[in-house]
């Protein structure tokens, strides 16, 4: 059996919790109070997590700035435990040229902009006593044009004499990146002063590609990796691991093998998940490389499964399909790797928040997130859509500053400049937390259905076809000596009332609910009562 844990600082706060609202999660703080008492949450010390996604700049400044600081994200750590993640994936800390970071300068550094190795360091021990762990995003594929190793590399180049060769004996950094004689002029490639060279840049001039294949640089990124782990961060996000050799699959998938093996040689249960933005059927592929995770991008955006699952009409099936889903996920990752972690997002920083594809359908925004958390692995939840922010288009705008309150602008930012002034359609942080039926009171009560029980979020998972109903999507998950069965009913608007045969499934009784506006789910016998957008989980 696996060790469980529950960090005393994160007691403290889920014993507050529940006291504030009674038997706060069985009853989801609505209707019908006091009949299930989740104050027991079980939480195991392993990489099976619910991490919650945070770009620093946008996040909360702790200075007034109007930037984003690493103190700002200390001051809201309670925030983020009180919510149930136990897991945080920064977006890009290190320095940099741009206000998203993903252009590294110095592998070493803390941007200036966010705060001091210090800083990061006290994040890290508060994050700790939380019980939360913290994972970084390494961009490896590219770095910023003024990384040292580029500005040295370009130098010595632009220097050449007409028909004088580059040599990387004289210059190292000649092979730490893509450069070839004779070719530039095009969206990818850049040519290097005046010299008949040429680099690879293909996200823009200023984000140069670096050669992976090659065994020096390889080294240099080996130690920067110790340098973080050692000093206790717990894994990395792995980003644009798709184009690390573009079109070339089996190369990236021998990247991302030498870097879990190189950081599991360091640190036994370190965490890795990587970006293959993919179909479902190339994206599982990575998962040969042995890494613990690949986003689920199946699922995720306005054309991902879940989405389409919430948009489809009554009727149509679409429970069963995303039952049937949730199988073959799991399967199809399993023939790759079977120790496998499965990391299914609704978005993230490159797509569409939720409120804009579900037309700000307050209960559709509600159970998409929730059925995000339903799936097993580690599921990622982007700041913010704990409230419904909007934001769409160009980068900056899916980047906005966190909503913390209308009235006190006390950790405001600003936000990126060039983002479109977009005001939110739900209300800040401050005055969610009052109603226990918000967007904030229905995510924070998923995590906690999830966070009560381990096999849902490890648990094999098969469909339960006795089930019949195609409104709703029905399955357990096992693990270790637990079975727990999760019903999701997906019809909007209606009730459902249906047997679930006990000599079938040998559950006891009902483990949790939910509901998007606080409606109790209901067991009696083998009859469970289903309201419109909930989910019950048997044990």
């Amino acid at each position: 059996m696996k060790k469980f844990w529950f960090g005393r600082r994160a007691a403290a706060i889920a014993l507050a919790a529940v006291m504030a609202c009674g038997s706060f999660f069985a009853a989801g703080c609505g209707k019908d109070k006091n009949e299930v008492d989740y104050s027991d949450v079980n939480l195991v010390d392993d990489n099976y997590r619910t991490y919650y996604e945070i770009f620093v700049y946008s996040f909360c400044d702790s200075d007034g700035d109007g930037i984003g600081d690493l103190k700002g994200v200390i001051s809201k750590l309670d925030y983020i435990a009180e919510l149930g993640f136990t897991g945080i994936w920064f977006m890009p800390l290190m320095q940099s040229t741009t206000y998203h970071k993903y252009d590294t300068v110095d592998y070493y550094s803390i941007d200036k902009e966010y705060g001091t190795i210090e800083d990061f360091k006290q994040l890290l021990a508060e994050c700790d006593e939380r019980g939360i762990k913290v994972i970084i995003d390494l961009a490896i594929n590219h770095t910023s044009s003024e990384h040292k190793w580029f500005r040295e590399m370009y130098d010595y180049v632009s220097g050449l004499k007409a028909g004088e060769e580059a040599d990387p004996l004289v210059c190292p950094y000649v092979n730490y990146y893509n450069v070839e004689k004779g070719k530039y002029g095009t969206s990818s490639w850049h040519r290097i002063g005046s010299s008949d060279y040429g680099y690879e840049g293909s996200f823009w001039s200023g984000m140069p590609d670096m050669n992976l294949a090659n065994e020096d640089l390889r080294g240099e990124l080996e130690d920067v990796m110790k340098y973080w782990l050692d000093m206790g961060v717990d894994g990395f996000r792995i980003d644009a691991a798709k184009e690390f050799f573009s079109g070339a699959k089996s190369k990236n998938v021998e990247v991302l093998n030498w870097l879990t093996d190189y950081c599991k040689s360091v640190k036994e249960d370190a965490y890795l998940v990587a970006e293959v933005w993919e179909g479902f059927s190339s994206y599982t592929q990575y998962y040969e490389s042995g890494i613990d995770s690949i986003f689920g991008f199946a699922l995720a955006d306005s054309s991902g499964k879940i989405a389409k699952t919430i948009n489809a009409q009554p009727g149509s099936g679409a429970g069963r399909s995303l039952a049937d889903a949730m199988v073959q996920v799991q399967d199809t990752i399993q023939k790759y790797n079977p120790d496998a972690i499965d990391a299914p997002f609704l978005n993230n920083h490159d797509i569409a928040r939720s409120t804009g594809y579900f037309s700000g359908n307050e209960a559709r925004i509600k159970m998409a997130s929730a059925v995000n958390l339903m799936f097993s692995g580690n599921a990622f939840v982007y700041y913010g859509e704990e409230i419904g922010m909007s934001g769409s288009g160009k980068d900056e705008n899916k980047r906005l500053p966190m909503y913390w309150s209308a009235t006190d602008g006390t950790g405001m930012t600003d936000g990126p400049a060039d983002a479109d002034r977009i005001e939110s359609k739900f209300a800040p942080v401050d005055e969610q937390q009052k109603d226990e039926n918000s967007i904030y009171g229905c995510m924070r009560r998923a995590i906690w259905l999830r966070n009560a029980n381990p096999e849902l979020i490890r648990g094999h998972v098969a469909v339960m076809e006795e089930i019949e109903d195609g409104d709703i999507c029905a399955v357990s998950k096992t693990w270790e000596e637990g079975t727990v069965y999760v019903l999701m009913n997906l019809n909007e608007t209606e009730e459902k009332v249906i047997t679930v045969p006990k000599d079938v499934y040998g559950y006891s009784g009902l483990r949790g609910d939910y509901s998007v506006d606080g409606s109790r789910v209901k067991l009696k016998g083998e009859t469970l009562t289903l309201p419109p957008y909930s989910i019950a989980v048997l044990k």
